[in-house]
């Protein structure tokens, strides 16, 4: 109940949104009547995915599907303009752990520069709430993955020790090993 009444007549974005947990929080928050929905994902066919499963919901909410990166902060500035989210979830990030090992510099573009971009345009347009789906291995990290989003969430804890009054609130949300969630250890 709280959850549904502080999302109720909300416009919401979800960044991430054709990922694995992304998408079930599109399915969760579209349940809970959201005055809009938005979908910012930067791979089309999970946009796409995601946003007809949500269609065929018919759960009679705007539903607006945005091709776009959360580095790119031109971009990330239009959709806040046309839309004007009220609160967001910002799951967009890499994360399978062997993939972004020898990667430094798409560890720290995407989840450390995006969740920075997408946190600073929140904070700028007037956001009202801002919940960064982070993991558990940034506690004491031990591999790139665990450091970059260790990284973000520190950008998130500074932002709300420095936030004003008005200002977006920030909360992190750490989960561990999600199950059937794409790159997932168990299965492997």
């Amino acid at each position: 109940d709280l959850i549904s009444s502080s999302l109720r007549n909300m416009n919401v974005l979800i960044t991430g949104a054709g990922g694995s947990i992304g998408s079930e929080l599109c399915r969760q928050v579209v349940q809970l009547n959201p005055a809009s929905l938005i979908l910012l994902e930067q791979n089309e066919f999970n946009l796409y995915t995601i946003a007809q499963e949500i269609d065929s919901m018919q759960c009679d909410i705007p539903l607006h599907a945005r091709l776009g990166d959360v580095c790119d902060e031109t971009g990330v500035r239009l959709v806040f303009a046309e839309y004007e989210p009220d609160i967001v979830f910002h799951a967009a990030a890499y994360k399978h752990v062997p993939s972004l090992q020898g990667q430094l510099r798409e560890a720290v573009r995407n989840n450390l520069m995006g969740t920075e971009v997408m946190a600073r345009v929140s904070c700028e347009s007037g956001c009202k709430q801002f919940v960064l789906i982070s993991t558990d291995k940034a506690v004491n990290p031990i591999n790139l993955y665990g450091a970059s989003k260790l990284a973000a969430d520190k950008i998130f804890i500074a932002a709300n020790q420095f936030a004003k009054k008005d200002d977006a609130k920030f909360s992190i949300v750490r989960y561990g090993n999600v199950i059937a969630s794409r790159g997932s250890v168990i299965p492997l």
